[in-house]
């Protein structure tokens, strides 16, 4: 995938988390493409956390949720995920279950942490590494957009951690 494309799809995911912001949601977004679609999103959603009070409700699960029921099957292989933030353990297992080819990310689990949220501190590569998972991980992909979306949130009145 070209770069310029992969730079869209990180952005549609920043515009994601940002709206997410705005509806009192945390500052994640993630954004599931398809190779072989032409480009085209298979779904995007932000963090809905505090909407569902559903702690698992973190932007890559809600994404991949979405994903499973539009492509109507569990198995995302052939799949992109483009997400805000480093995945957590939660949603690094949600991709390499989903059989996610490759996970793009901005921000890092630390900037997270420095953002005030509640974060094990084992980053997405070592987790590859010790469950051995194929999907290959691109890091701090347009990372200073991405950790923008921690200002902005932080600025929200109605900011809440987790």
């Amino acid at each position: 995938m070209k770069v310029s494309e992969a730079k869209r799809f990180m952005r549609m995911a920043i515009r994601k988390a940002a709206a997410g912001i705005k509806k009192g949601q945390t500052p994640f977004g993630a954004c599931i493409v398809k190779d072989g679609r032409d480009g085209k999103v298979v779904s995007c959603e932000h963090n809905v956390v505090w909407k569902t009070t559903d702690i698992t409700a973190h932007a890559e699960v809600h994404a991949i949720r979405s994903a499973c029921r539009r492509l109507r099957t569990i198995d995302l292989s052939g799949c992109v995920i483009y997400t805000t933030c480093e995945p957590c353990t939660m949603c690094m297992s949600a991709c390499h279950w989903a059989r996610i080819g490759k996970i793009v990310f901005g921000a890092s689990i630390a900037d997270a942490q420095k953002a005030g949220f509640n974060e094990l501190v084992i980053s997405a590569r070592t987790m590859k590494r010790l469950g051995r998972s194929p999907v290959k991980i691109v890091g701090g992909f347009l990372r200073r957009e991405a950790r923008a979306l921690f200002a902005l949130w932080s600025a929200s009145k109605d900011r809440r951690v987790y």
